[in-house]
């Protein structure tokens, strides 16, 4: 390993400069990645190494600044290692010590750069690695942590701590069968380490087999009942199965025993534990929990640069020039802005209110609420971090109070009975509905548009959709032309649609489905039903009032703990026990759907 120097360039990878980006806050598994570049038995390693350094002012230097970062002064620790740099730029335990301390701080554009130059010049690159694969999959880049840990397994055979965390990188990369092989093998060295069997589970789960991984979270357990991680991915897969009751219990765990995990997956639990108490339709104790999306300690987590109060939630809104700040994804977006109306009526004046929304989005908005100044957000990417601004928004001063658009729910939507009945909020163009309902009038046979994922199908997101192969019973319903609202590439699926189903996808001409978002409202209200997982299309559809049919979990927090779907009263859910299998869902629904057909084929009585 110590001639090797065959790295990923991790420089690439890592937005050093700004990009758009949508962040997403999402609860979900505690990622069970161990080792800490901070930790003793870390910070002994590279004390080993500073005993090769030839300068004993730069050595003295570097054990100053060990002791710094073991006493958590890390903007000491900086310094320290920045002082030794300046005296020989070369020496490549100065340079890791340094990513040590930015890690430490924050900065973990800079902090990969460090580590990179470390693993350039130190003979034993292997710990560097280490932390570069932590760094990469804390940045949520899973692909190239992989290659971190398996370059660090060449030097480390049968290491355990580098065997788990290689196994959370494949399971982040949907590379499940390589890390279930590799789990297994190394439970047959290593049969009594938790870790590994808290990691099998948390594969199971994401691969979307809750109940088999039930079996390996209650066997790290047995180990170690304290074992808090287990605890709250347990939870994770409770609710899956739709043991909403005991995924509570589970989350209480793991927040009494969340001293052996690291911030950001306490901050991880405790937004888990919101969405359980939403499930459960404990809504304003939920909301109020829910609070923990934006937690600084989330790496996901984006810092609103606002220069003006926040609104407090319970604080009076009469005649307050409020702006209310969409985030935590596109769909996210238009599921929340439910609450605007209401928002309106509390400020007074509609005029007074200012949204801020994702750029795709600002046709639709500024229509639904003609009186209030609707602009384009942008959240970027810098070194690391998300950063969420509105820079149209030219007189911050004309602004009273600002809030995320999620904020406002603990006020305004406190129970299910407090949602609106109204068939929509949001009001699509109404030139372009009736442009698209000419256009499907010459194709016979009720018109359904599809959904069947989304762009995000990483890890444990993926198990939320079904395999486009179950589609089939619904697909070959007789009678149906089906309409493709699903954006991004699919070719792929209307190919095998055509192909092994003998069904033709009918394919709107002269739209971008992921672009023209408010084309795409006007086409989904233009269709007799959407049937689809719930994305960003999916909430276009049903916030415009359009008859939307919803494919999902049987416990999904979203659903409130209601029989149907408070967000969209129209809505009906069709829900899967576990995510295993979607086949009797699909059943379900294709059953559902030739009765509709047949009811829409009887005469009406004279």
């Amino acid at each position: 390993m110590s001639g090797d120097r065959s790295f990923p360039d991790s420089a690439g990878s890592l937005a050093t400069d700004s990009e758009t980006v949508s962040p997403v806050a999402r609860a979900g598994l505690a990622a069970p990645v161990l080792g800490d570049a901070a930790s003793a038995e870390a910070l002994d390693e590279i004390k080993t190494a500073v005993g090769d350094v030839q300068d004993l002012d730069v050595a003295q230097l570097l054990n100053h600044a060990i002791a710094a970062i073991h006493a958590r002064d890390y903007a000491r620790g900086e310094q320290l290692a920045l002082e030794a740099l300046a005296r020989d730029g070369q020496t490549g335990v100065a340079w890791h010590i340094l990513g040590v301390s930015r890690e430490k701080l924050g900065d973990f554009g800079s902090s990969m750069r460090c580590y990179e130059a470390a693993l350039q010049l130190l003979p034993n690159p292997t710990p560097v690695a280490c932390d570069l694969g932590r760094l990469a999959f804390h940045l949520d880049m899973p692909e190239l942590a992989a290659q971190f840990f398996q370059h660090a397994l060449q030097s480390r055979p049968g290491d355990l701590e580098t065997l788990n965390n290689l196994a959370c990188a494949l399971r982040d990369s949907n590379r499940f069968d390589e890390a279930i092989d590799l789990l297994r093998s190394a439970l047959q060295d290593h049969p009594h380490a938790q870790t590994l069997w808290n990691t099998l589970g948390t594969v199971l789960v994401s691969r979307g087999d809750s109940a088999t991984s039930l079996t390996f979270f209650d066997e790290a357990l047995r180990l170690q009942p304290t074992y808090g991680k287990a605890h709250h991915n347990r939870a994770y897969a409770r609710l899956d199965l739709g043991d909403v009751a005991g995924a509570l219990e589970d989350c209480e765990a793991a927040l009494r025993l969340w001293e052996n995990s690291d911030a950001n997956d306490q901050a991880t639990m405790r937004f888990t534990r919101a969405t359980v108490l939403l499930a459960l339709g404990r809504l304003r104790e939920g909301w109020e929990a829910y609070e923990a999306r934006l937690s600084p300690d989330l790496m996901s987590v984006a810092t609103f640069l606002i220069d003006r109060p926040r609104w407090t939630p319970g604080e009076s809104l009469a005649g307050k020039r409020l702006l209310v700040c969409g985030e935590q994804g596109l769909g996210d977006e238009v599921l929340f802005a439910n609450v605007l109306r209401d928002v309106i009526a509390a400020i007074g004046d509609e005029s007074l209110l200012s949204v801020a929304v994702e750029y795709r989005l600002v046709p639709l908005f500024q229509r639904s609420f003609p009186r209030a100044t609707v602009v384009p957000h942008r959240t970027v990417k810098h070194d690391g971090r998300m950063f969420w601004t509105a820079p149209s928004v030219e007189d911050w001063a004309a602004i009273d109070l600002w809030t995320p658009l999620g904020s406002l729910m603990s006020t305004f939507r406190a129970t299910v009975e407090s949602f609106p009945q109204a068939r929509s909020f949001l009001v699509p163009d109404p030139e372009r509905v009736s442009h698209w309902r000419q256009s499907l009038a010459s194709i016979p046979g009720p018109k359904v548009g599809l959904l069947w994922k989304s762009l995000n199908l990483r890890a444990d997101r993926g198990r939320q959709f079904s395999p486009f192969e179950q589609w089939r019973p619904i697909l070959e319903t007789s009678g149906i032309t089906f309409v493709n609202l699903q954006y991004g590439d699919c070719e792929a699926e209307i190919a095998q649609a055509r192909q092994d189903f003998g069904v033709d996808i009918w394919r709107p001409p002269g739209i971008d489905l992921k672009y023209d978002l408010d084309d795409v409202a006007a086409l989904c209200c233009a269709m007799d039903l959407v049937i689809g997982f719930s994305n960003a299309t999916f909430n276009l559809a049903g916030a415009c009032g359009a008859p939307v049919w919803l494919l999902t979990g049987t416990a999904a927090w979203t659903r409130l703990g209601a029989q149907n779907y408070p967000w969209y009263p129209q809505a009906r859910c069709f829900s899967t026990p576990d995510y295993v299998d979607w086949s009797g869902v699909m059943a379900e629904v294709a059953k559902a759907l030739g009765a509709e057909v047949s009811r829409q084929d009887v005469p009406p009585t004279v």
